[in-house]
């Protein structure tokens, strides 16, 4: 991937300079590619089901339905959303607005997506939560990530509903009134310097609080390992079940993957063996009663041809980048 225009100073800047900057590269096409690989990684780490917003500016219309059919295609759940924003201008968040609603009305596995609330007007904001509660689905939004982002809390306190995902909560205050399941990112934030966003002090507001990835990566025992450690630098009491609980929340999140069985290469499942034994890997990985993972390998689609065809798209997406302003 080439090198971003100039090294990044701050989390506004990676933003800038390296993920928005992306997205605004991205065509259906490379998002095809790259829902196939990134759901070919979740099996071979043992993970049955994806949450996850997305963001194309240039390939808004279909691209959730895109992600969702690849995903399908492997074998992996996925629950999709788009991120809207304001970034693009008005028209651009109301697309990304009616690409929510085509796919869930479509029928489609998903939230209502908004990047953040710093990147969105009051009244883009307000429309969201309005579609979401009329399909009766929860808002899939980043919420105080980074300092740019703090006053998150006070503008959606109105608006959140118990359903909604809230990403990140690094600097929300303690005391914050927003309802929904808070999504702590440990290697993601770490990678961004963001900061710590000390997640065992939400669910003494109520929040229940899952383990996610921000997308980078799919193993979810590493994780949990990360969590765990991040946790433990904090608070030298603390223990494994604690991050244990919160991975354990995704299955909330999604109750179908219940239903899903993954066979280990390791014999103790449980907290304290994990936090400590790297290396742990499926042999088998079972999802709505069919084997898509066996052997080393997906039983649904060539990995060797999925990893070809994503490392071309890769090349063509470095190309859209390097011809970027």
């Amino acid at each position: 991937m080439p090198a971003p225009p100039r090294t990044p100073h701050g989390f506004l800047e990676i933003l800038e300079l390296v993920w928005w900057r992306l997205d605004r590269a991205l065509d259906l096409d490379l998002i095809h590619w790259s829902a196939m690989l990134g759901a070919l990684e979740c099996l071979e780490v043992g993970c049955t089901a994806v949450i996850d917003h997305h963001e194309s500016p240039q390939a808004i219309e279909g691209s959730l339905s895109v992600i969702a059919d690849a995903c399908a295609e492997v074998g992996v759940r996925a629950s999709c959303a788009y991120g809207v924003t304001d970034r693009h201008g008005a028209e651009g968040a109301r697309r990304g607005l009616a690409e929510n609603e085509r796919f869930l009305r479509a029928g489609g596995d998903g939230y209502v997506g908004v990047h953040a609330a710093f990147t969105c007007t009051d009244e883009t904001l307000e429309a969201a939560a309005g579609l979401a509660a009329d399909l009766g689905v929860g808002v899939h939004i980043h919420v105080a990530e980074g300092e740019a982002d703090a006053p998150a809390a006070e503008r959606l306190a109105d608006l959140s509903r118990p359903d909604w995902l809230l990403i990140h909560g690094v600097h929300l205050p303690d005391q914050h009134a927003l309802q929904g399941t808070l999504v702590h990112n440990p290697r993601s934030n770490m990678n961004n310097a963001v900061g710590y966003a000390r997640p065992a002090r939400f669910e003494a507001t109520g929040n229940p609080v899952a383990l996610g990835t921000d997308g980078i990566g799919s193993d979810m025992l590493d994780e949990f390992r990360i969590a765990y450690v991040r946790l433990r630098e904090s608070d030298v009491t603390a223990g494994p079940e604690t991050p244990w609980q919160w991975l354990s929340t995704g299955w909330d999140l999604m109750p179908e993957a219940r239903n899903d069985h993954v066979t280990w290469n390791y014999a103790a499942m449980e907290p304290w063996h994990l936090a400590f034994s790297p290396g742990v890997r499926p042999e088998r990985v079972e999802v709505a009663g069919e084997e898509v993972w066996a052997d080393g390998r997906s039983t649904r689609v060539d990995a060797a041809e999925v990893r070809a065809k994503a490392a071309e798209a890769a090349q063509r997406l470095f190309r859209r980048l390097d011809d970027l302003d």
